[in-house]
């Protein structure tokens, strides 16, 4: 469980194909401070430390994670979002995310507007009861608050601190994110989507 606070950012140092899988090398501030089997969110995405060597540790990602995310996109030097799990005497900052990214979405504009930054995002329609106006979404990773909601967009405003301490800095017009929606709304459209099914 993450609570959508990005602590830093890692490089992907090193990509190597495994079978169907990608295995990451990743620098980070926090490589020592790491164990392995320990679980840490990736630009949103919970994986499972493998191995650490000095600065750097080694991650896996399956198909399924890889059909679902953006890591595959990742290239050598890509700027991680990167967020240990919630410990129970933390305070929860941000929102409940699980590291389960539902979908990608695509970035539509960023604009800086007098000091802070907006940006547009787009995504499945099919996830449109999952997103409201003024809803919790993890993008990247990152805990933000949507508005302007449409039936597949959105949009988010970015502090300077958030953009300059996440890889949202360097996110461009027509580039992907991991995007995973708020787990109590899914829960509740789960549960109405059975309840309907039961009166047919």
């Amino acid at each position: 469980m993450f609570t959508g606070i990005i602590e830093t950012t890692g490089i992907v140092n090193e990509i190597i194909p495994n079978g169907s899988n990608l295995t990451f090398w990743i620098e980070s501030p926090i490589s020592g401070e790491l164990k392995v089997d320990q679980s840490v969110s990736h630009d949103g995405v919970c994986l499972t430390v493998e191995e650490i060597k000095g600065k750097t540790y080694r991650v896996t990602a399956i198909p399924e994670t890889l059909n679902k995310t953006a890591l595959g996109n990742w290239r050598t030097g890509s700027h991680v979002n990167m967020e240990r799990s919630l410990a129970l005497s933390q305070r929860l900052d941000g929102h409940f995310v699980q590291g389960h990214a539902d979908c990608t979405g695509t970035c539509l504009k960023k604009e800086e507007t007098s000091g802070s930054w907006l940006f547009r995002f787009s995504f499945p329609e099919k996830f449109a009861a999952l997103v409201i106006e003024k809803g919790s979404v993890a993008v990247n990773g990152i805990s933000l608050t949507c508005f302007d909601v449409t039936l597949n967009e959105f949009s988010v405003a970015i502090i300077p601190y958030t953009f300059s301490h996440t890889n949202l800095g360097k996110l461009n017009k027509g580039e992907k994110v991991n995007l995973e929606f708020d787990m109590i709304g899914k829960y509740i459209a789960r549960k109405i989507d059975l309840s309907q099914n039961d009166f047919k």
